[in-house]
């Protein structure tokens, strides 16, 4: 029996990866693309720095399972790169969150010395879109598809892939639409993209909803409002909805405790009293940044 161990990061959040198999392993993903879109900055190392697994993974086990048992996840059988992968996602973003850092499923952009976190919240309509017209309008892209706060709420880091072109078996959305095409719906060509670093305070956070039969719509959100959909931005990586195998029926384990649970909600109540948060819908990233325009 062969042992391939590996640990992957974010910032100081870290899980190892043990893999026990008969044949020889020299990686556990061919491709992090999926890692990196997801999740911010993350790297692997053959460097193990934990004593202890994080995943342990009996690839030869006849049946396929998952479990999630003394803060270990134990898979057995087969498991294709795309489960890995969202598999991953959720032990990483749960390690992060235990070490304060919150990652937001969200793109922020830094335009005209203001920093707008763009929220995805329960729905995703237009995030992306909203950010590279902010970029057309001279702004620069601080995260693309999740933005990481430390607990005072201020951005450190995020993702920086706008689109992902290449899904691994297991992560197909037949559901999304092609990006490329589009940002030509909206655009002659891609806006031209610079990138801003940080760490960062949130100006203003603006849920997007764009769709070419919407009337202009700007709506300041309540404090619930503001609480709900963030919740829903923390949460998006836990993997509570993911089906990972449709072939079994087998889920992504409960990673979540109800203590952190509660500390989460105590944390968006102070980072959503602090900033303004808007709702604004439109038919097209143009009309919408004219909106937020208005608001800085």
């Amino acid at each position: 029996m062969n042992l391939y161990s590996e640990e992957i990061s974010s910032n100081r959040a870290v899980i190892r990866i043990d893999v026990y198999s008969e044949d020889k392993r020299d990686y556990l993903v061919e491709d992090d693309t999926f890692l990196n879109y997801r999740l911010a900055a993350v790297k692997v190392s053959k460097n193990i720095t934990k004593d202890k697994a994080d995943i342990v993974w009996n690839v030869d086990k006849t049946q396929k399972n998952i479990k999630y048992e003394d803060s270990v996840l134990t898979l057995d059988g087969n498991w294709e790169e795309g489960e890995l992968n969202k598999i991953m996602v959720s032990m990483l973003a749960n390690e992060m969150d235990k070490c304060g850092l919150h990652p937001f499923h969200s793109s922020c952009v830094v335009y005209r010395g203001k920093t707008i976190l763009l929220v995805g919240g329960e729905n995703n309509h237009g995030k992306s879109m909203s950010q590279l017209e902010g970029c057309r309008r001279g702004g620069s892209i601080f995260s693309t598809e999740t933005t990481v706060t430390d607990e005072d709420g201020i951005a450190l880091y995020g993702s920086t892939n706008v689109y992902i072109r290449k899904r691994a078996k297991g992560t197909e959305r037949s559901d999304l639409p092609n990006q490329d095409e589009g940002v030509l719906k909206f655009w002659d060509k891609e806006p031209e993209m610079t990138y801003a670093s940080g760490p960062l305070k949130i100006d203003l956070a603006v849920m997007p909803g764009i769709d070419g039969h919407f009337d202009t719509q700007v709506t300041p959100m309540g404090n619930f409002e503001k609480c709900y959909q963030s919740f829903h931005s923390l949460m998006n990586f836990f993997g509570l909805n993911q089906l990972l195998c449709g072939e079994t029926g087998l889920v992504m384990p409960i990673l979540d405790t109800d203590e952190r649970r509660q500390k989460r909600g105590k944390f968006l109540k102070n980072f959503c009293e602090l900033i303004p948060y808007y709702m604004i819908r439109a038919k097209s990233p143009q009309i919408l940044f004219d909106e937020i325009e208005k608001l800085l």
